[in-house]
Formats: C-alpha cells, structure tokens, sequence
C-alpha cells in the first residue's frame, strides 16, 4: 500500500489500518484532489461486519478504495476494479495486476 500511495503522489506517513480499519488520503493533482481509503479488513471474522462498519459509502464517493483482506468481506465488495497480488520471485517479489472492469483495464493501459 504504501507503494501505491507514494505512486499516487502521497508524500505523508502512510499508516497500517489494522485497528482503525480504514485510513483517508487525500492527494492534489494536476486536476484536483484524489481522495483515496487504505481499508484492512484482516480483523473481520465475518462479512455481515463490512456492512455494519457503513464502509459501502466510502465505495460509492467515487474515490480511490485500497483493500487488504477483500475476501473478509465476502461478496459484500462486488467485482474490484483492479486486484493486485505480491508473488516470490527469487529473492524479491513479483507485482501481478489483474483488471476486472472497463476502468480497471483502462487503467493498466496507461500504465
């Protein structure tokens, strides 16, 4: 995540949401604002918590929704626009990204 955010143009301290469940960014660009939300879902025992924390308003602001743990929240989340994934490779690690959506693969076009 904090890779993502330092991409993304964020240049604060970048916090682990283990306890807090959800972090806020907010990072100017060239046309504005992007507001962005780190989510940890890892201390979810159920998905039925997603819902009771209110988190879908966060998904329908139209801002950037980074989430560790997805599969914590069940099919709550809906399809993702992009899944990113960390594998060994030798000494280092591989980053795999796999687009779900027509935003998704626009994305990693331009990237």
């Amino acid at each position: 995540m904090r890779a993502t955010l330092r991409a993304l143009g964020h240049a604060g301290r970048v916090r682990s949401p283990t306890y807090t469940l959800v972090e806020p960014y907010a990072v100017e660009r060239p046309d504005g604002e992007l507001e962005l939300y780190h989510f940890d879902l890892y201390r979810f025992t159920d998905p039925a918590e997603w819902a009771d924390a209110g988190f879908r308003e966060y998904f329908d602001s139209g801002a950037i929704c980074l989430v560790e743990w997805p599969e914590r929240a069940g099919s709550l989340l809906g399809v993702p626009d992009l899944v990113f994934s960390l594998d060994v490779d030798g000494d280092g690690r591989m980053l795999i990204a796999r687009a779900y959506s027509e935003p998704g693969k626009a994305c990693l076009e331009r990237c």
